[in-house]
């Protein structure tokens, strides 16, 4: 299943530049980034079996063995992609909530969009980690 970040605005080449880079890296599953201007641009459409995720400050607060749960349950179903959604400044629309089939927040504070895109990678390297029984992440 392709683990695909779709985000507005452009990261550059700080340090969570490196962090996105450093977390997709160890990923196994294929894995993608597209950027888009924060007002418009072309949203690439999504392949038919696949999931949208946006992450919404309306989200559940998901502990990282539920979304890797969530992923594998996602895999073994057959979804094509895992399309994770980081709106611009404004957010999304309540159309676009509704139409997800998941919201998802990094708690109840305001992260900057370039640290919820590294975030983001961490949160998908831990899961995958867990569904592969690597030793990375620890719980309790």
């Amino acid at each position: 299943m392709l683990l695909h970040i779709l985000a507005r605005g452009r990261i550059g080449r700080g340090p969570e530049a490196e962090l996105l880079t450093r977390y997709s890296g160890r990923l196994s599953w294929p894995f993608k980034v597209t950027e888009l201007p924060d007002k418009g641009g072309r949203i690439p459409s999504l392949q038919p079996n696949s999931a949208r995720i946006l992450l919404d400050e309306h989200g559940e607060q998901m502990t990282s063995v539920q979304l890797a749960d969530l992923l594998g349950r996602w895999r073994d179903e057959g979804r094509r992609e895992c399309r994770f959604e980081i709106g611009a400044a404004d957010g999304f629309s309540e159309e676009e909530r509704k139409s997800a089939d998941k919201l998802i927040a990094f708690g109840r504070m305001t992260w900057p969009h370039l640290m919820a895109r590294a975030m983001l990678a961490e949160q998908l390297w831990r899961a995958t980690s867990i569904l592969a029984n690597h030793p990375y992440h620890r719980e309790g």
